[in-house]
């Protein structure tokens, strides 16, 4: 059994997917997150900067899903440039704190909107 997780807190999708999924009851499957505001407007800027939109998108949808950081356990970080990695980082530590889910990072050629970070993210929400 899935339930969509769907906020106007974070920005609808752009495409054919959904926010998020919450599935038998607990595992949430959240879409990879970009650097739009929720309105859908995108915001420009360094790493650092679209990686706390994202942040705060993915907050969005962990909250209106009855979860927070602590229940995430998985998250795979894709950047347009590798040499963003430790800028990307120190703002993703401030987020997730002790409660430090496992983690994929890669390079990729591009990403959707010409965006430098996108993050999607796997939790357990009972």
């Amino acid at each position: 059994m899935k339930s969509i997780i769907y906020t106007a807190s974070a920005p609808a999708p752009i495409g054919p997917y959904s926010q998020g999924i919450k599935a038998s009851g607990d595992l949430l499957f959240l879409s990879g997150q970009i650097a739009l505001l929720p309105d859908g407007t995108l915001l420009d800027g360094d790493v650092q900067t679209q990686t706390r939109q994202v942040i705060t998108n993915i907050s969005a949808l962990l909250t209106s899903a009855g979860c927070t950081a602590n229940n995430v356990v998985k998250t795979t970080v894709f950047l347009k440039d590798m040499n963003d990695f430790a800028a990307m980082n120190a703002v993703y530590a401030e987020f997730f704190g002790e409660s430090k889910p496992a983690r994929s990072t890669v390079e990729v050629s591009r990403l959707p909107k010409d965006v430098i970070v996108e993050i999607e993210v796997i939790a357990v929400c009972a």
